[in-house]
């Protein structure tokens, strides 16, 4: 088939911050099924011409190319329906909202603009028809296994690692850790260690005994809130207060890597809790599952097999976008 993106090709649309997930994950995949990918990046346009001769572009690009498909991840406010609504009369549309559970609003207001559009709720299918939007897929996140894999030399280089967006209830935890005497090697946007490249960060999943997978939300934990001024204040300010699987959660466990996350509902959904990936439910939970695990070393190993079994068998995005084919009655 051939399919428009239209999605930022760099991460929040900054070159300086690398190839964006939807590059990486989505487009890679695609190619790697022998698709035809055309890239429409939205925000590279917008930053050239200006909002509205962008959307005038989109339509254009959709108009001229005639894919089969168009799937779109949105940010904000970068497209405008009148060119969203238009781009349909040339091919069907999909829209990607893995952030629903949060961003009801905006997802609700845009889902009527495409014939179908994701969610990760897994009670979406539900939720959505209820509100009169009935083309909905549930489309969790996944993996690009050709990107997300194991490598061949995996000695064992960091005790327990980190890597992901800094975050206030993150740094916290990290800390806590680190008082109770464990090393964190820590990597990401805005931590002192900073960015690693995506094949470096692959390189860090399997070199490492735990790999961590944090909560980016929030937390009523009262130790956390006084903490300091600031976490107290931008507990009350954000939007984002309820948690949900994360793309971490498929691509450490596809390197087969031993994984220890916050719980998030559904998670047991994907996983076995306990048998193919390890979970915690408080800090002092996390700091006793770290000391516990890292003394475990035939466990960690017999549990990241099972994890690694599990994504390549149920979790690929290969499998995904199939089934999302087969909804939508796209030949694949």
């Amino acid at each position: 088939m051939r399919i428009l993106m239209v999605c930022m090709q760099h991460d929040y649309g900054d070159p300086a911050r690398g190839y964006s997930y939807e590059y990486w994950n989505f487009a890679q995949s695609l190619q790697n099924m022998g698709h035809e990918v055309l890239w429409f990046d939205y925000m590279a346009q917008m930053k050239a011409m200006g909002r509205d001769a962008m959307n005038a572009a989109l339509v254009e690009a959709a108009r001229s190319s005639r894919p089969d498909l168009a799937i779109f991840s949105l940010y904000t406010d970068q497209l405008s329906e009148a060119a969203v609504d238009q781009v349909r009369q040339f091919t069907k549309t999909f829209c990607f909202f893995h952030d629903d559970t949060w961003r009801v609003d905006f997802s609700r207001h845009w889902a009527a603009h495409f014939d179908y559009f994701s969610s990760s709720d897994f009670d979406a299918i539900h939720k959505y028809r209820q509100l009169g939007l009935p083309n909905v897929v549930h489309m969790p996140f996944g993996i690009n296994q050709h990107l997300y894999h194991p490598i061949e030399n995996r000695s064992p280089e960091f005790d327990v690692s980190f890597v992901g967006g800094w975050h206030p209830v993150r740094a916290w935890l990290i800390q806590r850790l680190q008082k109770a005497g464990f090393k964190v090697a820590v990597f990401g946007h805005r931590w002192p260690g900073g960015m690693v490249s995506q094949e470096e960060m692959v390189r860090i999943f399997n070199v490492s005994a735990i790999n961590l997978n944090l909560s980016n939300s929030t937390t009523w934990d009262m130790r956390y809130l006084f903490s300091s001024p600031k976490a107290f204040a931008m507990h009350f300010k954000t939007q984002k207060v309820v948690e949900q699987i994360k793309a971490r959660h498929f691509e450490i466990n596809a390197c087969n890597a031993f994984q220890l996350s916050y719980y998030v509902e559904g998670l047991e959904r994907c996983y076995t809790i306990g048998e193919e990936i390890a979970v915690f439910n408080s800090p002092d939970e996390l700091i006793s599952k770290v000391d516990f695990y890292l003394s475990k070393p035939e466990l960690r190993q017999q549990m990241a097999q099972a994890g690694y079994s599990r994504t390549m068998q149920d979790h690929t995005y290969a499998q995904r976008f199939n089934l999302l084919f087969q909804r939508m009655g796209i030949a694949a």
